[in-house]
Formats: C-alpha cells, sequence, structure tokens
C-alpha cells in the first residue's frame, strides 16, 4: 500500500472539490416564465381560429 503523505483527517489536494461558489444568475424577468408565453400563443391562436370562423359564418 502507498505511504500517505496527508495527515488523516484532511482531504488531499486531487481529491476534493476544487470549484468556487458560483454567482447566482439574476431573473431573467418575463424572458422565463413559460406559462405567460403559452398563454399569449394559445391566445393568439385563438384570435386566428375566431377571424376564420367569423369568415366561415360570414361575421366579415
Amino acid at each position: 500500500m502507498a505511504i500517505s503523505l496527508t495527515p488523516p483527517g484532511e482531504t488531499p489536494p486531487a481529491e476534493g472539490c476544487i470549484s468556487e461558489a458560483h454567482v447566482e444568475r439574476a431573473d431573467g424577468g418575463i424572458w422565463e416564465h413559460p406559462a405567460l408565453w403559452a398563454t399569449v400563443v394559445l391566445l393568439g391562436s385563438a384570435v386566428v381560429a375566431g377571424y376564420f370562423i367569423a369568415r366561415i359564418f360570414g361575421f366579415t
């Protein structure tokens, strides 16, 4: 067995976590709310579908 140069209870330099604490990302605001965008898409498609339904029944 190899001789350990690291004292007991300490993490050897090659095995520890070398990452640093990351800076938390700022909130993306409106761009990170998929429910809002899904609502906008669904309302837009309902308006377009309503237009064609109105054309079929002669309202436009």
